[in-house]
């Protein structure tokens, strides 16, 4: 199989986003009478970055910076999480909202991508301090946000009360409207959705189980009794460990930020969770193998699944995995170099646009309610959220099927339109999932037309 030449690894999530876009395009068909769309579909619709004034509990005033990114509305308002985190910036929240675009496309989702960042340590503000900065946000991003505009939801260190705090911020600016909808990831007693909390990892979950049923991993049909290591004990982590290990698999590795821990026979995870919330890490466990909080990322599985942070598979430790299949839970965790390498070697890799998007199907779901005031049961949730994972990811592995059948004549259109560029690789899952997104926004988007 080709590979496509390794780069330099030192660049932002955006460009990764690109690279990964530029990698599918020649495996989208151009709409006819719409050439040159590239650029339109890729390219972020509206940025807004805004100065926060904080009072603290000491009395000084500590400035902020957050940021809303509306990626694409062409399929629909905006949707996408709300993180407060130190390293928030721009190219993070620009590449996160792109991303998102993917998910509802492959989904069949009817929103386009947005994302949203303040740059803070939530580890360092008090409950009441999180809360003024949360209104303070909400009040700033002003009309930039709506219920059929741009919805936000949760992210990383933020969580249902985050939301229940921007959702009455909108409420007191907008009395007298039905305003629900707004945001998703509420509280259930606020018209949230059951099993928002746990719905990424439940969809990763029904990802990997069928893509194993389709025959994906030679060898390996079911989870019951595969060795499955975790990075990341976080939200999507935790739910992850239960969920494989009481689906009959072997958790052999998990880890957090402190560390990570190894045991070849399987891991309770009940037992690690409560180890974790009596003494902040997973780390510690009577006989368990310790290992670098990296560490994990490596060990003897057949399934490994980054849970963490972006950009934790590369070029440098990529070629020391020894799972056969990897699923990414968290938001771009592997570079392209390691993607190329993982690929080189017949590693298969479930994306993060189709293995974590059960996150945006459930908000979705939340959404969809709160508009038909509406309340869905746990069955209900659970069932349409299995149904549409299921079919994406025969989606996916239908579209890498029909590509690498046409690649002659992809590679041929591709050196008719490029004919100095290295020779088309092979298509992975992950380039067959974001052909299927992009093209599903270039239709739309051709269907709509360009006003004025």
């Amino acid at each position: 199989m080709t590979a496509a030449p390794v780069l330099d690894e030192d660049r932002d999530l955006h460009q990764i986003a690109k690279i990964q876009f530029d990698r599918a395009a020649p495996y989208t068909e151009v709409v006819d009478g719409w050439r040159g769309m590239a650029q339109w579909l890729f390219q972020p619709e509206r940025i807004v970055e805004v100065v926060l004034p904080v009072r603290a509990d000491d009395g000084y005033v500590h400035i902020y910076r957050g940021y809303r990114v509306l990626h694409s509305s062409v399929r629909g308002p905006g949707k996408g999480g709300i993180r407060f985190h130190p390293d928030a910036g721009p190219a993070e929240v620009k590449a996160l909202a792109t991303w998102m675009t993917w998910k509802c496309a492959l989904l069949d989702v009817p929103f386009g991508g947005a994302k949203g960042g303040v740059a803070c340590n939530p580890q360092l503000l008090s409950k009441g301090e999180k809360e003024r900065l949360t209104r303070r946000f909400t009040a700033a991003l002003g009309e930039a946000i709506g219920p059929h505009t741009d919805i936000p939801a949760p992210d990383l260190y933020t969580d249902s009360q985050t939301m229940a705090w921007m959702y009455d911020t909108y409420s007191m600016m907008h009395p007298g409207e039905a305003n629900l909808p707004i945001v998703t990831g509420k509280p259930v007693s606020l018209g949230g959705v059951t099993g928002r909390a746990s719905a990424t990892a439940q969809g990763g979950f029904y990802v990997t189980e069928h893509y194993l049923e389709m025959g994906g991993l030679p060898g390996i049909s079911s989870l019951e009794g595969a060795r499955v290591a975790i990075q990341g004990f976080g939200n999507a982590g935790r739910y992850a460990a239960n969920l494989f290990h009481e689906a009959g698999a072997l958790i052999v590795g998990l880890s957090d930020s402190q560390g990570g821990i190894y045991h070849e026979t399987g891991l309770d995870p009940g037992l690690v969770g409560r180890h974790k919330d009596l003494t902040g890490s997973v780390i510690g466990i009577e006989d368990t193998v310790a290992l670098p909080p990296m560490g994990v990322l490596e060990v003897d599985c057949d399934i490994l699944i980054p849970a963490a942070i972006e950009t934790q598979l590369t070029a440098e430790n990529a070629p020391r995995v020894q799972a056969a299949l990897v699923v990414e839970l968290a938001n771009g965790p592997t570079t392209p170099e390691a993607d190329d390498i993982l690929t080189s070697r017949s590693i298969r890799v479930l994306p993060d646009i189709l293995a974590n998007a059960g996150g945006v199907v459930v908000s979705y779901f939340e959404w969809a309610q709160n508009i038909e005031n509406q309340q869905w049961d746990d069955a209900k949730v659970a069932s349409e959220l299995r149904r549409r994972m299921r079919r994406a990811t025969e989606r996916v592995v239908a579209r890498r099927a029909a590509l690498i059948d046409g690649i002659e004549m992809y590679r041929s259109r591709w050196h008719e339109m490029r004919p100095n560029y290295p020779e088309l690789p092979l298509p992975n899952l992950r380039t067959a999932a974001t052909a299927v997104a992009v093209q599903t926004c270039r239709e739309a988007a051709a269907q709509r037309g360009v006003w004025p």
